[in-house]
Parts: C-alpha cells; structure tokens; sequence
C-alpha cells in the first residue's frame, strides 16, 4: 500500500468516526439526555467496530495504536477497550528477496554468505520486521530479526494522520497533555525500529538478572547486529500461555506467574528498568534441573527506563492498598504526576477516596478485579458514586504524568497474563513483600559494609537510598508531616 493510499484509508476511518459522533450531538438537540443515553452505547459500538476494521487493514502503527488504546481504556467508552483487545501485531511476512536485502544493505552481503545456514521461511512476523532462523559459521543456532524496507515511510505517515486525529478529540475531552500520548507513541516506534537500541536493553535487562539463574535473555551477536538487524542466540522453550505445554513439562503455571510478577516488581522497583511489552509471545517457560521454571524474555525493543516519581508513587500506591491508607494513596497518585496544575484537587481526592472505599471491600486474592486499577485509572475514578456532572471537571484535574505510557501499558498485559496462568494469585501480596524482602536485605548488606568500614577506620560508603523504601513502605503508623513516606530513589 503507498504512502498516499494509506494516508487516505486512515483518514477516512476517523473521519468516518467523528462524523457518527458529530450527528448524534445534533440530535441530542432534540430528544432529552436521558432518552439519548441509550443510543450512545449503541454509536459506541458501532465506531470501535469501525475503528477495529480499519486497523486491521491499515496494520502497522495502527495495530500497535489498537493494542494500546485496548489496555489504556481512561479516557474511551468501555465498548473501544472490548472490541479492540482482539487486535493481534501479527502479519503475513515480507517476501524474502526484500529481507535479504534489507540484509545485504546493513553489512555488504547476503545471509547466505554470513551464515552457514539462512531459512529463507520466517519463524514469526509482525507490523515492523520479521525473524529467521540461522547457524553461525562456528555452529551456533541463531535468531535474526529484521526491520521492513519501507518500515520508516509507514510510520511517519501513521503519525500524522494520529497527530491530527488527538487534536481533533481535544475539541470533544479536554485532558491535559493529551499530546504525550501520541509523543510517547512516536518514542517507541523510534525505540522499536532502531534494532542496536534493543541490542544494548537486551544485554542491560541480561545484566540485571546476573545472579538469576531462572531467568534468561539471548545473547547479542554483534558482528550481524545495526540499526535494522539484530543477531541474537536463538531461545528454546514453550509460550508461557501455552497450559497445556506447561503441564507436559510438569510445570505449575501458578509457580510461572510468581516468579512472572516478581521479576516485574524488581524490574520497576529496584532495577527501574522494565520490559515495556510483556504480552505472552515475549515469553517462554523451560524446565530447569530440578523441575523449576525458567523464563526466558524475549523481545526488548520497549524496555524502558522508569521515572523516579512514577516508581515512588506506585509504592505509596501499594503501600496504601496493603495498608488500607488512603491518605497514601492519594500522595502516590500525586507523586506520580496525575493531579494538574489547575486542577481541583479536592474534587479528584474525593472521587480518589470514594474509588478506593470500594476497592477496598474487595478481597484483594481477586487478581481481576485488583487489576482493573490501572486500566480505568481516571474514568474509573470518575465513574464510581460522582456524578455525572463531575466528569469534565474531573478530567480537567488530571495529567498524563511523563513515562506512563509505558508503565500503564506494561502493568496492565503482564498482570493480565498471571491471571491467564493463575486467576487466584493475588499479585499485590505476591510481588509487594518480594521488593521489601529485596530492599531489606541490600540495607543489611549497606550496614554491613558499613560496619566494616568503620572497624577498619576507612570512610563508610554512602547511605543506601533504597533503605528509605523498605523502611517507609514497611512501616504501618506512619509520623504526620509532608515527608512522612518519602521514598528516595536510587
């Protein structure tokens, strides 16, 4: 498809969209709101039919653009997130003369002459690039993925279009810094098509879990590997949502999504340095030697850094939810950067406590329903006991805080993947008291060397920041006054 015809078909699916919303606001004239209010779940609908039927032809960006929209459902009618969950970023693949090219053009050769051996047949495909299999001249089974030729032109055309779009739904929802959706958007299709970034997040997230045995990343191969070729020793193992492969190797899948959940938690809360698209085929379990999974992480393209308040505001979140605190709920929600400038705040803290009073009269072993809180953060908030009438309001006193993009985008899949392997693990108590365990024992291993070095007259090392987490996340009665549950990262 060219340029210029896929910039009219998306054109024309958006188009198509705010018309249906521009002649229902007509009619609303001249029947009562309420009689109307039928009608609206009904256009709807019909428009995240629409809206999924266009993104299914057009692919690309907008696959990506659909799986986020079905996951950040804050600010779009519920029937969005229901019909466009069903979006999949997978497509049929390049032919391969393109592809060798695509090689060809990075290092000077073919892969018949970089390789020993080079399938011609991919072993997955998606919106941006598609993977082979190869063997190294030394033997070794490798996996090389490849960006598309054209991939570049699509996007920047892609983003236009959405730039215009975001500020057309402006004039109907007036949230603040609604544009960093779409900036942050445009960071990671920049990130994703820019293979020798995810080399160096692939050998970081490698690094963090050094001292993991059980969990594996591939090993770069740097000869083959540029901006839009990335060499990587090829990964065995069994899709993590595969249950039925999981029970032939004997493995628990409640034992995966432990171990799942908590190398999400440090990923966020020690290491600040997360895998961004944890969906299930970034995923593979193997059995190690005493019968205990191994996960294998694939696909580093979104990893991301996390922001200090985003990580600070989440275990005041936490810690208010195992504490029953609402105060410290709201703090986080603060810390995190979701209360405007000009916004009212006593409006959102009200519609805050009234959320939580709710929540918290559930039990907490529900995974689905502790889950949902990052997927309907703000409408959510707005829908439970407020009134109708307080939703503009409420939307006019939230941001969308720098990073929560990706920190929203990857809560949500991954806490939805350890529901898909254990619906009754409660994911808050098994990833919360695995990060105070961690951080208690790095403050004992600080005072330790700490006590050494003053039994040796040398300078102690500094104090550890993550100390100030354990203890204020750890503590239940917290002292009054505006740094009472400070956390300070590191």
């Amino acid at each position: 498809m060219s340029a210029a015809l896929r910039l009219m078909r998306a054109t024309w699916v958006f188009a198509w969209i705010f018309a249906s919303y521009l002649l229902q606001l007509g009619l609303v004239r001249f029947v009562s709101a309420r009689r109307f209010a039928p009608r609206w779940q009904l256009v709807h609908r019909r428009n995240a039919q629409r809206m999924y039927r266009g993104f299914v032809k057009l692919r690309g960006v907008y696959i990506k653009l659909g799986q986020i929209l079905s996951i950040m459902g804050s600010f779009l009618p519920g029937a969005y997130s229901e019909e466009l969950e069903g979006l999949q970023d997978e497509v049929p693949p390049q032919p391969y003369p393109k592809i060798a090219k695509s090689f060809q053009r990075a290092f000077g050769k073919t892969p018949e002459e970089a390789f020993a051996s080079f399938s011609p047949t991919p072993i997955a495909a998606a919106s941006l690039g598609q993977v082979h299999e190869a063997q190294s001249r030394a033997g070794e089974h490798l996996a090389v993925k490849l960006l598309y030729p054209n991939v570049a032109t699509i996007i920047k055309v892609d983003l236009r279009v959405l730039g215009w779009v975001l500020r057309v739904y402006r004039w109907f929802v007036p949230v603040k810094q609604l544009e960093r959706v779409h900036e942050q958007l445009e960071d990671l299709l920049e990130r994703e098509t820019d293979l020798s970034h995810e080399a160096a997040c692939m050998e970081r997230m490698a690094q963090n879990f050094a001292d993991d045995d059980d969990v594996l990343c591939p090993e770069v191969h740097h000869e083959y590997t540029s901006r839009t070729v990335l060499t990587m020793s090829f990964m065995d193992g069994v899709k993590i949502s595969r249950l039925d492969a999981l029970s032939e190797l004997e493995i628990d899948p409640k034992v995966v999504a432990t171990k799942l959940v908590q190398m999400f938690y440090k990923q966020v809360f020690i290491d600040r340095f997360f895998h961004a698209d944890p969906h299930p085929g970034n995923f593979f379990v193997q059995r190690g030697p005493e019968g205990q999974p191994r996960i294998v992480m694939l696909d580093f393209g979104s990893a991301s850094a996390v922001e200090d308040n985003l990580a600070d505001g989440m275990l005041d979140v936490l810690s208010g939810l195992m504490t029953r605190d609402d105060n410290l709920l709201i703090r986080g929600i603060e810390t995190m950067g979701f209360v405007a400038a000009d916004g009212d705040r006593a409006l959102l803290e009200r519609t805050v406590r009234k959320y939580f009073e709710k929540l918290l009269t559930l039990k907490l072993s529900d995974a689905r329903e502790v889950g949902k809180l990052g997927k309907d953060m703000a409408g959510r908030l707005a829908q439970t006991e407020s009134r109708r009438a307080e939703l503009r309001e409420l939307m006019r006193s939230v941001q969308y805080p720098s990073g929560w993009f990706y920190v929203e985008r990857a809560v949500i899949i991954m806490f939805g993947l350890s529901t898909q392997l254990a619906p009754t693990l409660d994911t808050l108590t098994v990833g919360f008291p695995y990060v105070m365990k961690f951080m208690t024992e790095r403050q004992a291993a600080r005072r330790a060397a700490v006590t050494a070095a003053e039994a040796s007259d040398d300078a102690p090392p500094s104090p550890d920041p993550l100390a100030a987490s354990a203890q204020a996340a750890a503590t239940p009665a917290l002292p009054a006054g505006p740094d009472a549950n400070k956390i300070v990262s590191p």
